[in-house]
């Protein structure tokens, strides 16, 4: 570890067979854990390389307990946190709208770190088991077309990893990354991100990753969903290739509301502002939703247009599909633990 604490305490970028070795020390007993804080610190303030966010990704990824590469085109929509919005769990609940249009979606996702609610609390405090065995996600992910994986639970080898994080406390490596260690080979992906200025090198890293299409969306107000209180800026990846464009709420017909307006509370408030949606309620929380949505059915492919994509997030919606993929992951929940 010592020869790779010293590379990035030069500012000298790892290659990412290098980053690879290095993050296999980092989850290694024989490193120390003030070793294993300098790395993450060096790292943080020379930056993080394209190759080097690859690097640990994939080493995270074979360490999980539930990779499975033969669960053909399935998506994530996924975001960073640390955006500080304490909007309600946007991409949760857009995550059973895109289900609900046809789209396998593995929803990965993790406890409140930044916010007041994460994926996992609010999907708890709705019913939702979050230690499901590799079988019944995958069962899920084929019969219902969404299934919930908790990172804690998948990432089994990063608990010493995440306590050495916490006691550095500030932004390392880690606080980008948790949108791409979803162990399931992903076809497409709309990922989220608090930092505007990375937009570009995250679209790099999911087409290394091996994404066919991607969307990678920093909202207005800097948060890591799409927002419609102004200028979104966005980047496209399609085969290889990369697309950045801005969107305002006004290109696709929708209102503008300021994001005081999705502001969000505990897990049980959370919870309900996503069963609301789903069932229905109009306003502020079912716009955002509609348009994260229809971005995650933009960039899964289903659709030409982002418009298109949000026409089928209402009908998602109102046909009661998104709903099912919800009360369907509860049911399932209840019984699997039986």
């Amino acid at each position: 570890m010592k020869r790779f604490i010293e590379k990035v305490s030069n500012k000298q970028d790892l290659t990412q067979f290098e980053m690879e070795q290095a993050t296999k020390l980092l989850f290694s007993e024989t490193s120390e854990e003030n070793e294993i804080a300098s790395f993450l610190k060096g790292l943080k303030e020379k930056g993080e390389t394209t190759e080097e966010i690859a690097g640990i990704v994939n080493v995270i990824r074979e360490k999980s307990f539930c990779l499975n590469e033969h669960i053909p085109n399935v998506m994530d929509n996924c975001g960073t946190g640390g955006d500080g919005s304490q909007s309600f769990n946007i991409s949760t609940t857009a995550a059973f709208v895109i289900a609900g249009a046809g789209i396998t979606v593995a929803k990965h996702g993790n406890r409140s770190i930044s916010s007041k609610t994460g994926s996992a609390d609010v999907l708890e405090a709705l019913g939702v088991s979050l230690t499901m065995d590799k079988g019944h996600m995958q069962h899920l992910l084929e019969q219902n077309g969404i299934a919930f994986l908790f990172a804690q639970h998948v990432h089994p080898s990063l608990k010493r990893v995440m306590k050495i994080r916490k006691k550095l406390n500030t932004p390392t490596i880690f606080n980008l990354i948790g949108p791409l260690t979803n162990p399931i080979q992903l076809s497409t992906q709309l990922m989220g991100i608090y930092r505007r200025d990375m937009l570009v090198q995250m679209a790099e890293v999911l087409n290394q990753l091996g994404r066919k299409r991607a969307i990678v969306v920093n909202g207005a107000g800097y948060m890591d969903e799409a927002s419609l209180a102004g200028e979104n800026a966005l980047v496209l990846l399609d085969s290889g290739k990369l697309h950045t464009f801005t969107l305002s709420p006004e290109d696709v017909d929708l209102p503008r509301y300021d994001n005081e307006a999705i502001k969000g509370g505990d897990a049980i408030e959370n919870a309900k502002i996503l069963q609301a949606v789903l069932e229905g309620e109009k306003g502020a929380h079912r716009d955002t939703v509609l348009l994260n949505a229809g971005l995650g059915i933009f960039a899964h492919g289903k659709v030409d247009s982002i418009q298109a994509g949000i026409k089928l997030a209402k009908e998602s919606i109102d046909s009661g599909e998104a709903l099912k993929k919800l009360e369907n992951l509860i049911q399932y929940s209840v019984t699997s633990e039986v």
